[in-house]
């Protein structure tokens, strides 16, 4: 029998806290914030780290089509959940940090939002996360990252070396735990 994302989320919040890197899933009005500029026509959209599929559904609330929209989820707990609640979303069980070599299988991206927990994570595997995504995104395409502190998780000399800018949309005071928004694009030339 299939887990509920809830129950999805608790089991693998204890089976591994550090890689789940939150104590409760994400709240509606972090979801709100999180997909507030993606434009439902923009084209096609990547999501990274979906787990109970809060910003899945904001997405879809906006407008955004379901064919356009392409989940990649490592934790095994939450791709049956996510498959049930959203069928007609394409979901890959992969690791984000493989996303470079997927350029040609995936094309694309207007746009990448990501509930990955890039403060848990070792420099190298958010450097190749960071460089994969932008090797998805159409040239003024963005990835959008939230995290728990006020500063970007993504750390400076990666954005440097990736000739990024981080700016912060926003912060969420009624979410558990509070949480920043960032932007993330490259920078002009």
């Amino acid at each position: 029998m299939q887990q509920p994302p809830l129950a999805a989320f608790f089991s693998a919040l204890l089976a591994e806290p550090r890689k789940i890197g939150a104590i409760v899933p994400s709240g509606g009005r972090l979801a709100r914030l999180m997909t507030s500029e993606i434009e439902p026509s923009a084209g096609k959209v990547l999501e990274l780290g979906p787990g109970t599929g809060v910003f899945t559904a904001a997405l879809l609330k906006r407008g955004l089509p379901a064919r356009d929209l392409t989940l990649v989820e490592l934790e095994s707990r939450f791709i049956a959940p996510l498959q049930q609640r959203f069928p007609d979303v394409t979901i890959l069980r992969r690791d984000a940090c493989e996303l470079a070599a997927c350029k040609e299988e995936l094309g694309p991206h207007a746009a990448i939002v990501s509930g990955l927990p890039f403060r848990n994570m070792p420099a190298e595997i958010v450097r190749a996360i960071v460089g994969g995504g932008f090797s998805l995104l159409e040239r003024g395409g963005a990835f959008y990252q939230f995290t728990y502190g006020h500063a970007c998780s993504v750390p400076s000399d990666v954005l440097d070396e990736f000739g990024l800018q981080a700016e912060r949309l926003g912060r969420v005071r009624l979410n558990i735990p509070p949480a920043s928004v960032f932007r993330i694009s490259r920078r002009p030339a």
